[in-house]
């Protein structure tokens, strides 16, 4: 049975839709580069939302013109084929609906931006240090099979292996959509390197995933950064090379310090170290959205309570547990070789059944 109601929101969508059209040709409008990126953002939405409501439509005009044929043919045969393309269109119509309602429903704006990844050793000694390691390599697989690029900022070697701490931004299309779910803390069950009696011990890695700030999302001036280079160096802390490449920014008004020494070039380090400035003061406002939603949804970590145990990795079983959602897998290996998707389309399935409730639509 169709939806009349959907139906209904049909003409003031194709009305926007035009008028957002418009709009970006505006010469004035492509000046403001801000309001200018909003307006494409909504125009995509928008064209989507247009096409599905045709699609639609057209099954619905489908059904009405098989329903005129049941009602004034006498033929049996052309009566037939018109109940059986009413019942096979019909069959079409709640998936078509559903796919309508999500895009009814407003995304993050935030989704469609790279992300910065961060992952730190928790509890758990060097063990924590070499989990935090395996992450990196589940999400460098994970990132290389969707065709994303990942370009470490800075990190701190472990003293047996692994991270004490390592940072990288990801850049691809609709990044931190997908990575989002992977903020919290994340659990290691096996019998440690360093462990002679063969025991399991549990570790710990946190993970965080924060929206790329864009130039005009974040205005900076430059009375508020301190500005300090100094020689990179490697593990040990020998100096890697004898120029000050190594940019280290200090925004005078929060307190946050950044630093970035992978490139040789002092200019490329700056410009990076920018770009990870920006977006640590964007994510300050933007983590207010996070933790305000957090408690409505199960699929979202506050930032306020980083200790959330988000998933456990155990390795005698074989198994990955997802916490958020009750999922349980017993594919370890395939999934620290960068095989989340399962996992990260059951939380976006849930996720969006979440927001639809939220909606009422």
């Amino acid at each position: 049975m169709a939806d009349y109601s959907l139906l209904g929101k049909f003409e003031s969508i194709q009305h926007r839709f035009e008028e957002v059209s418009q709009q970006i040709t505006d010469p004035s409008v492509m000046g403001d580069m801000k309001r200018y990126v909003k307006l494409n953002q909504e125009y995509k939405r928008l064209d989507a939302l247009v096409q599905a409501f045709k699609e639609y439509k057209s099954l619905v005009d489908n059904i009405e013109t098989g329903k005129e044929i049941l009602n004034e043919e006498s033929d049996p045969d052309l009566r037939d084929m018109a109940r059986e393309e009413i019942e096979n269109t019909e069959q079409l119509l709640p998936e078509k609906e559903q796919k309508i309602k999500m895009l009814l429903v407003p995304a993050d704006p935030e989704d469609s931006k790279n992300a910065i990844l961060e992952i730190r050793a928790g509890t758990g000694g060097d063990e924590a240090s070499i989990f935090a390691g395996d992450l990196f390599k589940m999400y460098s697989k994970f990132c290389e099979r969707k065709g994303w690029r990942m370009e470490v900022t800075s990190a701190s070697e472990g003293t047996l292996g692994g991270f004490k701490e390592i940072v990288a931004s990801v850049t691809g299309e609709g990044v931190y959509g997908i990575l989002k779910y992977e903020s919290g803390v994340h659990r290691v069950q096996r019998v440690p390197q360093t462990e002679t009696q063969g025991r399991v011990h549990t570790s710990a890695a946190t993970v965080a995933v924060l929206p790329e700030a864009e130039e005009f999302d974040v205005e900076l001036k430059e009375s508020d950064i301190r500005k300090d280079t100094y020689c990179s160096s490697g593990p040990g802390g020998q100096s890697v090379n004898t120029t000050y490449s190594a940019v280290r920014l200090t925004h005078i008004p929060t307190g946050i310090v950044v630093a970035i020494q992978d490139e040789k070039s002092q200019l490329k380090n700056l410009a990076k170290a920018m770009t990870e400035l920006r977006t640590r003061i964007y994510n300050m406002e933007y983590q207010k959205y996070i933790d305000a939603i957090a408690s409505k949804r199960k699929t979202m970590v506050s930032t306020g309570d980083r200790s959330a145990k988000i998933r456990t990795y155990n390795w005698p079983q074989g198994r990955v547990t997802d916490h958020r959602i009750g999922l349980t897998l017993y594919n370890l290996q395939a999934i620290v070789a960068g095989d989340i998707d399962e996992i990260i389309e059951k939380l976006m399935i849930e996720e969006n059944s979440e927001r639809l409730k939220e909606a009422e639509i």
